[in-house]
């Protein structure tokens, strides 16, 4: 037996995906952030946000509120967790497999900024498709899968028969479904050409046995943002996700 429930929850709007943002839009190179990747904050409209997702976590019935919560542990989804009331009761646990995929020597570059630095880099990653690229120093999503599969193993050794909130980020929560739908790449990779995770959004896996596949209940569900009147953001990276 284990969980019966995943309500899987993007952090808020980041003042990283802000300035990712924009510097894809002037085609600049480098992405203009001050913090490591584990210390950026939310933007303004992220706070806003993650204030909203407190809006959905008051709007559960009794027989729908999340018995425990974990959380990645980069900041952007500790403060979406704080702001949205989702600890202390219950306790927010860290847990350092639900941080964001790792990009290594590609970190804080732009699109231009990588074909002018590391101008082999796109080759390859067309070659091998999303999943299976690797930046140097970095992960490729089938890393994020193997250190997801553990975390589940363990999710459902502590969690038996209860509802877990995970605040974490884009590229898991696709990879999140991956392991638990048991996706295949192609599988994946068209759910991810034609979807973004959106900010603040939360996505519902459900297996009321405690064992098995996972089924999706609902995904990216920014229905609390659109009520409380939140912009609803989207931030992703690459588009182009298969091998060509």
């Amino acid at each position: 037996m284990g969980a019966v429930e995943l309500i899987l929850v993007r952090h808020g709007e980041s003042e990283g995906n802000v300035a990712a943002s924009a510097a894809q839009a002037a085609g600049l190179e480098a992405i203009d952030v001050k913090n490591r990747d584990a210390d950026v904050p939310l933007s303004g409209t992220g706070q806003l946000q993650a204030k909203a997702l407190r809006l959905w976590w008051d709007a559960l019935s009794g027989a729908e509120q999340p018995d425990s919560v974990w959380c990645s542990p980069y900041l952007r989804a500790r403060q979406t967790a704080d702001i949205a009331g989702f600890g202390p009761a219950p306790a927010v646990r860290i847990d350092e497999r639900l941080r964001d995929r790792e990009l290594g020597i590609l970190d804080t570059l732009a699109s231009a900024g990588v074909e002018a630095r590391y101008p082999l880099e796109p080759r390859r990653r067309e070659w091998l498709g999303k999943f299976y690229y690797r930046p140097p120093g970095g992960e490729a999503w089938a890393d994020v899968a193997l250190r997801l599969r553990s975390l589940l193993a363990d999710l459902d050794q502590t969690e038996d028969g209860r509802r877990v909130v995970l605040v974490c980020h884009d590229a898991v929560i696709w990879l999140l479904r991956y392991v638990c739908e048991g996706l295949s790449e192609q599988a994946l990779l068209d759910l991810a050409a034609g979807a973004v995770v959106r900010n603040g959004s939360v996505t519902r896996l459900v297996r009321p046995s405690g064992q098995g596949c996972w089924n999706v209940a609902s995904f990216n569900d920014v229905a609390h943002l659109e009520a409380g009147g939140v912009p609803v953001t989207k931030h992703a990276g690459d588009t182009n996700v298969h091998p060509q």
